[in-house]
């Protein structure tokens, strides 16, 4: 069983991220870990110049955190079984900067008054890794770094061809995979999933507004309710074959202990689902 952390806390997360980090890589500096969450704090707060807060309501610093810890979590647990390729203290910070920065496509420019980022659920991932390149740029960092958090940052999009990805490494590749995995398990596993879900319908209603006729049916809802009746198949249609096929069934150095103990994302989001399935048979045929 994982500790329980505040994940609307962005300290709490940071130092449970920290004390991962430590474990694993005991003569490594923390500093960058430190910093990454810094910049983290900038951007979603609107300190960082030219941009707004972050006020897309489901896609919110929560998220991004839900998804960070599940992230730490899941390489630790990889790490200290000895899978190959082995984690690297520099491939784990590449890791924790793209999933911070992962929805950094939901923020708004300074200037960009109308609807809030939700308007950009059908670009964010794009958004993402462009902002994610404007930013370390910026702070220094190498150009290889950014491609790597870019190509990790695209593992997140819904219909993304991951063999497309021009990974540099086996293990980038295995690292934007895990967190791929953790951006989906973090949120489902989440205590307040469910009462969240009209607030993701609202999410989709605006952007396929924004978006006119270009919308894709997988954020076509008429209302909350009909996004509720279809979680149960999302999950078991889209979610569990994309972390069990295609990234690898990273999921399983989730266990605790591993291989055979239970699965705290796994379990949590099973327990949500049977809320969902009891709130949808309560409720009249759609």
């Amino acid at each position: 069983m994982f500790p329980a952390v505040n994940t609307r806390d962005l300290s709490a997360v940071q130092n449970e991220i920290e004390g991962i980090f430590s474990s694993l890589f005991p003569e490594a500096d923390r500093v960058f870990i430190a910093r990454a969450f810094e910049w983290t704090r900038q951007c979603f707060s609107g300190r960082y110049p030219g941009y707004l807060a972050i006020d897309a309501r489901y896609h919110d610093l929560e998220h991004t955190l839900q998804g960070t810890l599940c992230l730490g979590q899941l390489l630790r647990g990889r790490h200290f079984t000895g899978a190959h390729p082995v984690l690297t203290p520099e491939m784990f910070e590449v890791g924790l900067l793209a999933i911070l920065m992962h929805d950094t496509g939901y923020l708004k420019r300074s200037d960009d008054r109308e609807g809030t980022g939700a308007k950009y659920t059908l670009t964010h991932v794009r958004r993402s890794g462009e902002f994610a390149s404007t930013f370390l740029l910026a702070h220094g960092c190498a150009p290889e770094l950014v491609a790597s958090v870019q190509n990790m940052i695209r593992c997140t999009g819904v219909n993304v061809d991951l063999g497309a990805i021009s990974f540099a490494s086996e293990l980038e590749r295995t690292v934007g995979y895990a967190l791929g995995t953790a951006d989906l398990l973090g949120q489902m596993a989440a205590p307040d999933y469910v009462e969240k879900l009209p607030v993701l319908f609202l999410e989709f209603e605006e952007a396929a507004k924004f978006s006119l006729d270009d919308a894709p049916r997988s954020i076509r809802f008429h209302s909350a309710a009909e996004l509720m009746q279809d979680t149960p198949a999302f999950w078991a249609n889209y979610v569990w074959p994309k972390i069990d096929r295609d990234f690898g069934a990273l999921h399983r150095f989730l266990c605790d202990p591993f291989p055979d103990g239970p699965n705290f994302y796994l379990d949590a989001i099973e327990a949500n689902l049977a809320r969902v399935r009891q709130r949808n048979a309560a409720q009249p045929a759609l």
